[in-house]
């Protein structure tokens, strides 16, 4: 969610300072979900780092952003996490 938000700010990576915060988020996320990979199966792990992601950055945009804040973005923001939530719990 933090590089996702970060591009935002990036302008296009004209903006120096948050294209480097934007880029070094990017490093971090993808080093933690090399390390998820190691304990959990790539495609959950993948889809729970993406519908994270996704379900955050949206909420985020509503914080920050003003975006729209309706019924049907909420339903949806939570079927992603109850998707996140099953697929971790049917993976051993």
């Amino acid at each position: 969610m933090v590089w996702a938000i970060g591009l935002k700010y990036t302008q296009g990576f004209t903006k120096l300072l948050p294209s480097i915060w934007t880029f070094g988020a990017m490093a971090v996320s993808v080093y933690l979900l090399s390390l998820a990979v190691k304990i959990i199966p790539i495609g959950t792990a993948y889809a729970v780092w993406t519908g994270i992601g996704a379900a955050s950055t949206v909420v985020m945009g509503i914080i920050l952003f003003n975006e729209p804040l309706t019924f049907i973005r909420i339903l949806l923001v939570l079927l992603i996490i109850f998707a996140i939530v099953g697929l971790k719990l049917t993976t051993n």
